[in-house]
């Protein structure tokens, strides 16, 4: 994971000097919220994605009676009030806290919670420190050009992300689970390849699963819904690739965890 993160900022940093070529060069479409260009207003989008969501969970269920699909396995944890720092939370209770916090994101931030733009910051902060003049690419124009000049710490962006692989970090040890190892060559090129891939991509489609998905679709974006669809496309192509990288692709009877 440390290995896809430095993977990640490089394709954030391609990603922002190509950001131009994309935005102003290509076929475009314009913005498109549910809400506001639809007729349906706040309301009626968010009943319409809540029935979207219902067909999603209905067919899903289909699908795993017709193929019989074994149950998630269940994950290790503590018990009692020690659970809140220990092992995993209930998925239910866990999907509230990210729903709330998301909308607690919003009315401070003015903006949805995003993690990517984050990553494009640190690695064209790099770039330019080695003397590559990131200022005269279009990503970095307007009013992203003054996040340059001052510091990360006055980013909301980086101070959440900063929190959140603090938190991630500390968890992961009360857990047990935060262990250095080595990996194998083609592990770490994949690690690499993929994190630069996503960071290209996170450039290009204004986020990753968080900023582009997660809070595409709750800011009524129609972009958060191709987004999704788009990524379940690529991770079905992408199980094709593991093996050439020595990854052993999941099968239907494996049991989710």
């Amino acid at each position: 994971m440390i290995l896809t993160l430095f993977g990640f900022i490089v394709g954030s940093v391609i990603g922002a000097a190509h950001f131009d070529f994309w935005m102003n060069d290509t076929p475009t479409l314009p913005a498109i919220s549910l809400a506001t260009d639809t007729g349906l207003g706040y309301g009626g989008a968010w009943l319409l994605q809540l029935a979207v969501f219902a067909g999603i969970i209905a067919l899903t269920l289909r699908i795993e009676k017709k193929r019989k699909a074994p149950k998630m396995a269940p994950l290790p944890t503590a018990k009692g009030v020690t659970r809140i720092f220990r092992g995993a939370w209930p998925l239910l209770a866990a999907a509230v806290v990210l729903a709330v916090l998301n909308a607690v994101t919003l009315l401070l931030r003015g903006q949805p919670w995003g993690i990517t733009s984050a990553f494009a910051l640190w690695g064209s902060k790099a770039a330019n420190a080695i003397g590559i003049d990131v200022t005269q690419w279009g990503y970095w124009s307007g009013e992203r050009a003054a996040q340059l000049e001052q510091s990360v710490f006055l980013d909301s962006t980086s101070v959440m992300n900063f929190g959140i692989m603090a938190g991630a970090f500390i968890a992961s040890a009360a857990g047990g689970a935060f262990i250095l190892k080595r990996i194998p060559w083609k592990t770490a090129a994949a690690s690499l390849i993929g994190g630069v891939l996503m960071g290209y991509g996170a450039r290009l489609a204004f986020g990753c699963n968080i900023g582009a998905y997660f809070s595409g679709i709750a800011s009524f974006s129609l972009h958060g819904w191709i987004w999704g669809v788009m990524a379940l496309a690529g991770t079905f192509a992408a199980l094709y690739i593991r093996p050439l990288f020595g990854l052993s692709v999941p099968k239907s009877t494996d049991s989710s965890c």
